[in-house]
């Protein structure tokens, strides 16, 4: 046998074999072994001749063809069958777990969704409600405070200040006329009858602290000459009379230089300082460098003043350990004039004119 013939019956079997695989007569895993067999042949038919005739080879070919086919179909009865129905329940089998997940997926994103949802409408549902129900603020009403004609009366009041509180006050041309930090002077009052007192004074010519109502100031000549005549204490004018305007520069100053607290116990707010009403004189000595200190209270001067200002008409008004009762520090240099008869029982009474007129007491800081 000649290698062309042997190679040619070869591929002609091979053909075969290739048919029943396409029309699926065997098993594939059979078929696919009796194509490595036919290749086996092939390779070893190229190195080895086998001297036999035509015929038996052909015989002998296809002897073992049968064989061999024969054991494949028994090796097929033998082997797994090709259960397609595994595949098919397998196929459902996926298709339900990829639904499944599928499914879960779709179930997340709702839920995703609607929570993203409820939360865009919680937080709507605010604006919505300021859009259409404009929520507004409870209107501050500032309840008007009223005085009766009687306290008015009584108390020598025409009005309360509405922003501040205070009590204006009704008598301001009164030589007892009564302020403290709950009382006040009308705005823009000025006294008309102001001159200047013939006595020593520290501030210059034309400065209006030099100035006193004229009962005040005469009443203060006579205080300085007597302290002069009977003790021979020369005594100095400070400061008279302020304008709302000083008064507001001189607070100020207090509070720049020493602080609020210190400003509220030695100067009186604009409106309700004695200085604006031209009764009240600051008054001190060379011996303390005409300072208006609390230490002018240990001196001849000092002394002296406080023992005999209410003989001419005057009180110190802020008095010591009164501070609980009149709002200020104990300004030992602070002269009041309230007339000769007052100021006779505040001293022997040892009062203050809060304590005499009995109200508007409690202090507002």
């Amino acid at each position: 046998m000649n290698v062309g013939g042997s190679r040619a019956r070869l591929l002609v079997m091979a053909m075969i074999v290739s048919l029943w695989k396409n029309f699926k007569i065997l098993p594939i895993n059979i078929i696919n072994k009796i194509d490595t067999l036919f290749f086996c042949l092939m390779l070893y038919n190229r190195d080895i001749r086998i001297e036999v005739s035509h015929l038996k080879s052909n015989i002998l070919l296809l002897v073992l063809m049968i064989i061999f086919i024969t054991g494949c179909n028994g090796a097929n009865n033998e082997a797994i069958p090709y259960d397609t129905s595994n595949l098919e329940v397998k196929e459902v089998t996926q298709l339900t777990k990829k639904s499944m997940i599928e499914f879960e997926e779709v179930e997340e994103v709702e839920e995703i969704e609607e929570e993203t949802k409820d939360e865009t409408e919680t937080q709507d549902e605010p604006e919505k409600t300021e859009k259409n129900e404009e929520v507004k603020a409870p209107e501050k009403t500032e309840q008007k405070i009223v005085i009766s004609d009687e306290d008015k009366s009584n108390y020598n009041i025409s009005d309360v200040d509405q922003k501040t509180g205070l009590y204006i006050v009704s008598n301001p041309s009164s030589i007892d006329v009564y302020l403290n930090k709950n009382r006040k002077l009308p705005a823009g009052y000025a006294p008309n009858d102001l001159v200047e007192p013939d006595v020593s004074h520290t501030k210059p010519k034309g400065d209006e602290r030099r100035l006193l109502r004229k009962d005040a100031a005469s009443a203060l000549e006579t205080l300085f000459s007597t302290a002069f005549e009977e003790e021979g204490i020369e005594l100095a004018a400070v400061s008279g009379y302020r304008s709302h305007q000083t008064q507001t520069n001189i607070y100020q100053g207090h509070v720049n230089r020493s602080g609020q607290d210190y400003a509220n116990r030695f100067s009186a707010r604009p409106g309700t300082s004695e200085h604006e009403t031209g009764l009240a004189m600051d008054v001190s000595a060379a011996v303390v460098g005409f300072a208006l200190e609390q230490v002018f209270k240990e001196t001849t001067e000092g002394s002296w003043l406080a023992d005999n200002a209410h003989r001419f008409g005057f009180i110190i008004r802020y008095p010591e350990d009164k501070e609980h009762i009149t709002g200020y520090g104990f300004e030992p240099w602070h002269l009041r004039y309230v007339g000769k008869s007052l100021a006779e029982h505040l001293y022997h009474n040892s009062l203050t004119l809060e304590e005499y007129f009995g109200y508007h007491i409690e202090l507002n800081n």
